[in-house]
């Protein structure tokens, strides 16, 4: 199947089986081993992509049915974004493993929910393991954030 994805702002054309899925895809014929996959069942998070502005979990999508839509990766995310910032200060990852898959899921959350409580922060990460036990610099990144994204829109 000839499949077309618009990766990181770009459009790319494959040639693939489109019961393939998008985790593998990606990694395999793309390049892009940021997205790792662990659980094999979309429940761990570290294959989360934005599939049009949603958390996707690639490792249960098959690539056909991504065909024509917008697919984030972490590699799609620029180095000055606020939440990439945010994790970096408050030194909220260790192993980094399950990094790419904490920004992209804050990401989302935060361009749907931009004044977050802690209890909204927990929950929209919940969906994500991270198996160093980093949660509470997590939610500091996730709130740190929050508020430089708050401050980027006060001063534009």
């Amino acid at each position: 199947m000839n499949c077309t994805l618009h990766l990181n702002g770009t459009e790319t054309a494959l040639g693939v089986d489109g019961k393939d899925m998008l985790l593998n895809v990606l990694r395999d014929e793309v390049g892009l081993t940021s997205v790792r996959g662990t659980c094999g069942i979309g429940l761990c998070g570290t294959c989360t992509v934005i599939v049009d502005g949603q958390t996707t979990a690639s490792c249960i999508l098959p690539v056909g049915l991504a065909d024509g839509k917008e697919v984030t990766t972490i590699e799609g995310v620029p180095s000055d974004d606020p939440v990439k910032v945010a994790f970096e200060k408050a030194n909220a990852f260790q192993c980094g493993y399950c990094t790419p898959g904490m920004i992209l899921t804050a990401r989302a959350f935060l361009d749907e929910n931009p004044d977050p409580t802690d209890d909204e922060i927990a929950e929209a990460l919940a969906g994500n393991i991270c198996r160093c036990g980093c949660y509470v610099k997590i939610a500091d990144a996730v709130r740190l954030a929050a508020g430089m994204l708050r401050d980027e829109k006060v001063a534009a």
